[in-house]
């Protein structure tokens, strides 16, 4: 039987995915990936001393310029803010893997750049973000409106201003082709994105996104993402390039998981709630946290804050379903989860 008869669970996706995209961007050497970062403050034992006020720039205002690595890429859009017709397109969405999902297509990601790495570039009158997926944004700070009816764009247009110490960001002018976040929320051409970042010191930056598009949703909502300075390193590119070869794979739907799932009994399930911190060595810039809780009888994860999902029992110690990634338990010892990934699986210690 040919792999492209078969239903796929999430975790074979991800590792199509991860296979036919991620691999492109992988780097032939690890040039700067040790590189100490000037002018940054530091500790007596030479780290970063990321703890440090911000720096500020020669106009007085915080310097947020550095390399940043985001928290979250998920939007989590209140209940009701979502219209009937959003959460027919959403189950849909989920149903379908996501594979219809912009970043997976070679195509601008859009508002969804909110989150993952980026170089910030700031002077008086301009800030450039540089994203790894060799995509870019300008935010102009000379004081030009947005226009009215702006031809639309995949990144929109963005003007930006200070109001004490927090950059302001207004953005307009997108087309309706790409994603607000990974869960698959979209928009329409209405879309208003508003930003205020704040460089809470060296090696924190907060950012709120308000998210305004009217008729496509209730009402506006409010987003935090938390990005950390990624000191000592450098970005290196994710280029999806023009490879799409192997979507043809991407087949099933998210609910032939649910044919094969098993029956857990309850005091196994409540064995495992509990809160779990990733082990190194890890790839992002801090530790990710897991949450495990037992609703109706059923196990329950919530990765980062990024929202609670059912997990589908495979057996009484594997499940799938945690936004597209395998979940394992460690029997015996200290106990703890694997997050099964394509690129191996990471371990995370009880709390």
């Amino acid at each position: 039987m040919r792999a492209s008869h078969r239903p796929i669970s999430r975790a074979v996706v991800l590792v199509l995915a991860a296979s036919v995209f991620a691999l492109h961007g992988l780097p032939a050497g690890a040039q700067w990936l040790d590189h100490p970062t000037p002018n940054i403050p530091r500790t007596p034992d030479g780290k970063p001393n990321l703890s440090a006020p911000a720096p500020r720039g020669t106009d007085g205002h915080p310097d947020l310029s550095g390399t940043w690595t985001g928290r979250s890429a998920v939007v989590r859009i209140p209940e009701e803010a979502l219209t009937e017709q959003s959460k027919v397109l959403l189950r849909e969405r989920e149903e379908n893997y996501f594979k219809d999902r912009p970043a997976f297509q070679c195509q601008p990601t859009g508002p969804e750049t909110v989150a993952g790495w980026r170089r910030i570039i700031q002077t008086p009158s301009i800030i450039a973000i540089a994203y790894e997926t060799l995509r870019y944004r300008l935010i102009f700070m000379d004081g030009r409106p947005l226009e009215a009816d702006p031809e639309r764009t995949w990144m929109g247009y963005s003007v930006g201003r200070w109001e004490g110490d927090t950059l302001v960001v207004e953005s307009f002018g997108f087309n309706d082709q790409t994603w607000l976040d990974a869960a698959g929320n979209f928009h329409s051409e209405a879309l208003r994105v508003t930003e205020r970042y704040r460089r809470r010191n060296v090696g924190n930056l907060d950012i709120e996104v308000t998210f305004s598009d009217p008729g496509t949703y209730a009402r506006s909502w409010t987003a935090a993402v938390r990005a950390e300075l990624a000191a000592d390193t450098e970005m290196i590119e994710w280029v999806c390039n023009e490879g799409r070869s192997g979507l043809e794979h991407w087949v099933g739907k998210a609910s032939d998981e649910r044919k094969g799932e098993v029956q857990v009994a309850p005091e196994i399930l409540s064995k495992y709630v509990g809160t779990y911190v990733e082990q190194q060595p890890y790839w992002r810039a801090v530790a990710r946290v897991v949450q495990i809780t037992v609703v109706d009888g059923k196990l329950v994860a919530n990765m980062d804050g990024r929202g609670d999902v059912p997990l589908i029992a495979t057996s009484d110690a594997a499940f799938t379903g945690l936004y597209g990634l395998g979940v394992e338990f460690i029997q015996g010892g200290a106990g703890g989860l694997y997050v099964k990934h394509v690129s191996g699986n990471y371990r995370f210690a009880r709390k």
